[in-house]
């Protein structure tokens, strides 16, 4: 059967009654030639405000170059991206959840507006790695998402350092146990050039979620951003959508319930960020699979955590790239039968495959042999109980607690927590509480690393708890449960609590609960004064009318 590969765009470009749409082309440049040839969108979530996405104009040359080769005409466009790390502790985080449906949304829109054929999303920070993908799902048309890899460690006193480590410094700094200058010396050093966050946080949790998804090509995402290799997989990225055209092959067919369960397992494996959770859950969504919160755990349950990896390792994701790489971790997931092999990719070749292509540093001490776990389960649990009905997320790679219990310090939003354990107001045992930053209540569901890492950096990580109806940080590590669902301004429990209710963790019984009976609590909820929406209107009000529980992955309806 021959494949029509101006499949969309011949109804935009040929004929006569379409000449004024070629007179504009032309107008930018475009030749008769290159309107003959398949229209590839290159959708590019370039920023200059960011280390994360600010080299990727260099490298969407590179891919537009690979379209050119292999008989493509490349069409390169923009969307947002909103930072996480610059942004965080700030109102302006509140946009950062937000911005992943911006960005799913201008991807499509252009898409569908110019009739591409094709298109390669190109993505960075946090936000751009789901949203690029969410676009592909709604377009389901031959395409790929490319990461643009992460940032090389900084060096500070002789060791390799993260923005992780920058954060938990101010709370260091705030203790008395890090002087101004020190603090000042690892600011300086801490990101040596572009690239996503080094360990194994959200951007480079996402990108080996997506590389086992099968939607970005098996070990290109691990190659760091500024790796010579990284030009010549742009260039082979570019090439790989064409050969995606040739062949057909589209979202619907590569992403699949068993090809997100391999997701899963990945971020399991490698002790990633809770986000993935909700990543993952929208763009099951997208596609159409049904996932629920309760697979996260049923998978947890039975991979073993084997990356030795940064918030709660020793590694960044560099190291992990040098050991062998993403594929590497396919092939320690197929050797203990967890991964579906059958699973095709963006290579045209299945993840099977794809792992048996391993080559591992007989060096390395990133990845664990399966003989050797760091721990017999993966990183992260869903918790419920009657402070969760809808269930929360804990990652527990990093920590070793198992059970705790304490006094609720509740804070009805991020920065007065935060000023809390600056001000030494959190003790030893209390669990602390931040209530109203969910989708909806927030609105954006914040990331909460502000305050985590100063409780960290105070030297309370092990002794002190926190739950909150918004998000962590995939930087974030200690006893964290976010996402805890329903939301306060939805009515959830955790907006009835008061100082001094006693909560208890219980990571093996998988329960999150407060010391109150049903009546009491019921009781209390019908007492509760919300407080007013701090956005009735744009952007940020829309979203907080419209965005789902976060027990569903915080996506817009």
């Amino acid at each position: 059967m021959t494949i029509d590969l101006r499949h969309k765009s011949h109804t935009l470009l040929d004929g006569p009654g379409r000449a004024p749409a070629r007179a504009m082309l032309k107008a930018v440049g475009f030749t008769d030639a290159d309107l003959e040839r398949p229209l590839i969108g290159v959708a590019n979530t370039w920023i200059e405000v960011m280390p994360c996405n600010y080299h990727l104009r260099r490298l969407s040359e590179r891919v537009k170059a690979g379209i050119r080769a292999a008989g493509g005409t490349p069409i390169e466009y923009n969307t947002i991206a909103v930072s996480d790390g610059i942004s965080m502790g700030t109102e302006g985080m509140k946009a950062s959840l937000i911005s992943r449906e911006v960005i799913a949304d201008s991807i499509e829109l252009v898409a569908r507006g110019h009739l591409f054929d094709g298109v390669i999303a190109l993505s960075g920070c946090d936000k751009t790695i789901p949203g690029t993908v969410m676009a592909l799902c709604r377009l389901n048309i031959p395409s790929l998402m490319m990461y643009g890899g992460s940032i090389m460690p900084g060096q500070f006193q002789g060791h390799d350092v993260t923005i992780q480590d920058v954060f938990e410094a101010v709370g260091k700094h705030a203790a008395g146990t890090m002087t101004n200058m020190e603090l000042k010396d690892l600011e300086d050093h801490a990101c040596p050039g572009p690239g996503a966050c080094g360990g194994q946080f959200t951007a480079n949790t996402m990108a080996i979620a997506f590389e086992f998804l099968g939607i970005s090509p098996m070990g290109r995402n691990g190659v760091p951003a500024m790796d010579q290799k990284k030009d010549d997989v742009a260039f082979e990225c570019g090439q790989m959508v064409m050969d995606l055209l040739k062949k057909d092959i589209r979202p619907k067919q590569i992403i699949t319930r068993r090809s997100i369960e391999n997701a899963i397992a990945a971020v399991a494996t490698t002790g990633g960020s809770t986000n993935a959770v909700l990543h993952l859950l929208a763009v099951a969504r997208e596609m159409g699979v049904r996932l629920t919160i309760d697979d996260f755990d049923k998978i947890n349950r039975r991979v073993p955590l084997l990356a030795d990896l940064k918030p709660g390792g020793r590694f960044t994701a560099a190291d992990l790239y040098a050991a062998g790489g993403t594929t590497l971790v396919a092939k320690r997931l197929l050797d203990a039968k967890i991964l579906h092999p059958d699973q095709i990719t963006v290579t045209g070749r299945t993840i099977g495959e794809e792992a048996k292509a391993a080559q591992e540093n007989p060096d390395q001490q990133v990845l664990r042999p399966l003989s050797k776990p760091i721990k017999p389960t993966g990183g992260m649990v869903i918790l419920k109980g009657n402070l969760a009905p809808e269930g929360c997320v804990v990652k527990v790679a990093g920590h070793s607690i198992m059970t705790f219990s304490g006094p609720a310090k509740v804070y009805d939003r991020e920065e007065d927590a935060f000023v809390a354990v600056q001000a030494g107001k959190i003790k030893a045992g209390d669990v602390v509480v931040i209530r109203y930053e969910g989708p909806s209540g927030g609105p954006g569901m914040r990331e909460m690393l502000g305050v985590t890492a100063a409780i960290v950096g105070a030297g309370l990580g092990d002794s002190v708890a926190l739950l909150t109806d918004g998000r962590f940080s995939g930087a974030t590590h200690g006893l964290m449960a976010g996402h805890v669902a329903p939301e306060a301004v939805k009515g959830g429990p955790i907006g009835a609590l008061k100082n001094g209710d006693i909560i208890t963790f219980d990571i093996a019984k998988r329960r999150l609960d407060v010391q109150l009976t049903q009546k009491e609590l019921t009781a209390r909820l019908k007492k509760v004064t919300y407080p007013a929406p701090r956005y009735l209107s744009g952007v940020m009000g829309k979203y907080a009318r419209h965005v789902s529980s976060a027990s569903e992955g915080a996506v817009t309806n």
